[in-house]
């Protein structure tokens, strides 16, 4: 997939999360939830830029942990700030840790759609691929970017208060 296709699918994954928090009244975490799976769509793409095949590495289970862990380090400098649970009986550190390596994850599944696949369990050769689109068809990334934007704007709207019930 191309940026438009990891936007539309990191947006698909986040709709019932935005649900989830919005409907638990933590409207602005839900946005900075969005706003971070959005800004880290595409990181795994850095291995173009890096001396190492691309969907190697950074196209890994590994890679979601580590960005997890760096993301929850983040969500350990809130702790003292954000006692308790932000959602789900999670503390910032947890948190983080779980968005970071759900937002790779995101950006794993969308490849996963393409013929070339995604090796989840790098480095063993474990090449998993739907085979249904190729990463530059347009009508795919648009579609799933605007499959992603419907389904968040559905997923917050029918989480606001008096309109569901």
């Amino acid at each position: 997939m191309y940026q438009r296709g990891h936007h539309g699918v990191s947006l698909l994954v986040f709709a019932p999360i935005a649900h989830g928090l919005v409907e638990a009244g933590r409207p602005v975490l839900a946005f900075v939830v969005g706003t971070t799976m959005l800004g880290l769509a595409t990181l795994p793409d850095v291995d173009q830029n890096l001396p190492v095949p691309h969907r190697g590495p950074t196209h890994s289970l590994l890679f979601a942990a580590l960005v997890g862990g760096g993301v929850a380090g983040v969500g350990r400098l809130f702790e003292p700030a954000l006692p308790g649970t932000l959602w789900l009986g999670l503390g910032p550190t947890a948190f983080g840790f779980a968005l970071g390596a759900l937002s790779v994850l995101a950006h794993l599944l969308g490849d996963t759609l393409t013929p070339m696949g995604v090796d989840y369990l790098w480095p063993i050769d474990s090449t998993v691929s739907l085979g249904l689109v190729t990463a530059g068809n347009a009508a795919a990334n648009y579609g799933l970017l605007a499959l992603g934007v419907m389904a968040t704007a559905a997923a917050v709207y029918t989480a606001l208060p008096g309109v569901a019930g």
